[in-house]
């Protein structure tokens, strides 16, 4: 019960690569970071955001302020969608360099996180596209200075190096890491995520677990992956539920925006292999399917591919939703159906076939998940041996 020591209202600094201001009213902290900016003469800046809710979560009304009050003019570029595309970040980049920005703040979840972090190396880059970036044409070391006002408790983009776009015309979302687009600060501010709707809730705290599960079962796992892997799914059993009851608990929503903190720090640190590689192409196919529930269609699959190969470590991590595994290879089942069993408590018991998917979907998915740019090196840290046949496997199991 450590949380109960917590002030939620007061603002702490956690440093990670970024520095992350985190607690209810951190959004304040932007006239600082304002400041700052206009002294190093960042004064022109691309606000990027979705429609409607940067504004409707107040976080707009604060950050134009500060913008203003410091003499720092800004072009507001609001039509990032979930799962952005290349011709988004395009036209934002272009609107950028009109506008001569040279710095880009970002308001809202992953997307525009991600979406953000793009423009901000194509502003360095005025001769490349998106589609290069996310083709692996050329290789960036630097970007204009991000600056992620983060909406949501779920994707943790606020506090590393990676960002995801779809090339729409192939099918490709491809995921980039870059040290360049490490945000420069950070707001993590539970008062602006009592909005999200009840769907949302539940999707972006399973994001975050996904990230954790992964990153604590690569090949590149450390101790550190795995303390903080159980860390953030203990946090997420205990506060989803609340959340979902009690959309205001703002206790509910500090400790799962910590959680998604987390899980950011650990898949920078531990990266991803199956859940996202088999998830980006079906909201590649498919624009308008949500990503959180994409990974949490897929998890038990997952969870049963690899439990052999990472028994130790997911009895370890998967306590606080599954008790009772044994570290052995023959408690797969157990684990898979554990984890089915606690999505179909937070009210998220989808299969793929609830969203529009067949059986004859699973050849043209199974050849993205091996040729979208970037997902090779996800599935070459996979703890199992990533073959065709054991990815279809997964799609077919998630039917």
């Amino acid at each position: 019960m450590w949380e109960k020591d917590q002030n939620i209202y007061e603002i702490k600094e956690i440093r990670t690569r970024s520095c992350v201001y985190f607690g209810c009213g951190a959004i304040n902290k932007i006239n600082d970071i304002a400041k700052e900016f206009k002294t190093k003469g960042f004064d022109k800046i691309i606000v990027m955001s979705g429609k409607n809710a940067y504004k409707s979560t107040g976080a707009w009304n604060v950050v134009e302020k500060a913008l203003l009050s410091n003499g720092i003019k800004y072009v507001n570029y609001d039509k990032v969608t979930p799962n952005p595309t290349t011709q988004t970040i395009d036209e934002a980049a272009n609107i950028a360099r009109e506008f001569g920005a040279n710095a880009v703040i970002t308001i809202g979840g992953g997307s525009p996180t991600d979406a953000g972090k793009s423009v901000a190396i194509l502003l360095k880059y005025p001769d490349k596209t998106a589609a290069n970036l996310f083709e692996f044409t050329f290789t960036p070391n630097e970007a204009a200075p991000v600056v992620a006002i983060n909406l949501t408790h779920g994707t943790g983009s606020e506090t590393n190096r990676l960002a995801v776009a779809t090339i729409l015309e192939k099918n490709y979302k491809p995921a980039i890491a870059y040290d360049c687009i490490y945000p420069l600060y950070a707001i993590d501010d539970p008062e602006l995520m009592t909005g999200l709707s009840p769907k949302q809730t539940r999707y972006v705290s399973i994001d975050a677990v996904n990230h954790v599960v992964e990153a604590a079962t690569t090949t590149l796992s450390s101790p550190y992956t795995i303390t903080l892997a159980r860390e953030v799914i203990e946090l997420v059993s205990k506060y989803l539920p609340k959340a979902i009851k009690n959309p205001d608990d703002l206790e509910a929503r500090y400790f799962l925006c910590y959680a998604a903190m987390m899980g950011g720090v650990c898949f920078d640190n531990g990266l991803l292999h199956y859940t996202h590689a088999l998830e980006h192409p079906l909201s590649a196919v498919k624009p308008d399917f949500s990503h959180g529930l994409g990974l949490a269609i897929l998890l038990p699959a997952v969870i049963r591919n690899i439990y052999s190969a990472k028994s130790n470590t997911l009895a370890y991590i998967l306590e606080p939703i599954v008790e009772g595994l044994k570290a052995d290879p023959s408690d797969a089942n157990k684990a898979a159906n554990g984890v089915y069993e606690w999505l179909k408590s937070v009210d998220v018991p989808n299969k793929l076939k609830d969203e529009g998917f067949t059986g004859d979907d699973i050849d043209k998915l199974t050849e993205l998940v091996f040729t979208t740019p970037s997902l090779d090196g996800l599935l070459a840290i996979a703890p199992t041996k990533a073959t065709k046949e054991a990815v279809a496997a997964m799609y077919k199991e998630s039917l």
